[in-house]
């Protein structure tokens, strides 16, 4: 939608159906947060039983690890960091739930992804069509930064925590 806006702002003239960027970004980080909450209260809940899943998964079993890992080591800017990486916002939330964490540890550092995220995508949208337009090759380049975004994280959740390095908590 961000590409939308600024397509239409290029052009000179927004057509009516374009909401505003600002209440779609709100809408966004609302919407984020609640499905943040959402997995972060099952998981609190019902931690035995995804516990018990992810333990057949050898892969979910060693994400589970790491989790952990970064979590311990003060997590709270994991929370932020998994929001770029693939699949790194549902493992948190779930792991920081089934972790039975306090919401109020929680909410803002998701708060804070939320905005984070869709600040990114939304200006990597919007900023995205008013430079390159809003063509194949405009959305191109954004995909292929949003990619790069997504690698960059998995890569820094993946890496082992330093011995000396200290983080805010969660």
């Amino acid at each position: 939608m961000a590409a939308v806006g600024a397509a239409g702002r290029v052009a000179q003239q927004v057509p009516r159906e374009v909401p505003s960027l600002l209440l779609l970004m709100l809408c966004a980080v609302v919407a984020s947060v609640l499905g943040d909450l959402l997995a972060f209260r099952l998981a609190r809940r019902d931690g035995n039983r995804i516990t018990r899943a992810i333990a057949r998964s050898r892969r979910l079993t060693t994400a589970q690890q790491r989790l952990g890992n970064a979590l311990g080591g003060g997590g709270g800017l994991l929370v932020v960091i998994a929001r770029f990486a693939p699949a790194g916002r549902s493992v948190v939330s779930l792991g920081a739930g089934a972790a039975h964490r306090e919401v109020k540890e929680f909410l803002p550092w998701s708060a804070l992804a939320g905005v984070a995220w869709t600040g990114y995508s939304a200006g990597l949208g919007y900023f995205g069509a008013r430079w390159l337009g809003a063509g194949w090759i405009g959305a191109l380049v954004s995909v292929l930064a949003l990619f790069l975004a997504g690698s960059l994280a998995a890569y820094v959740i993946r890496r082992p925590p330093s011995a000396g390095a200290a983080g805010a908590t969660l």
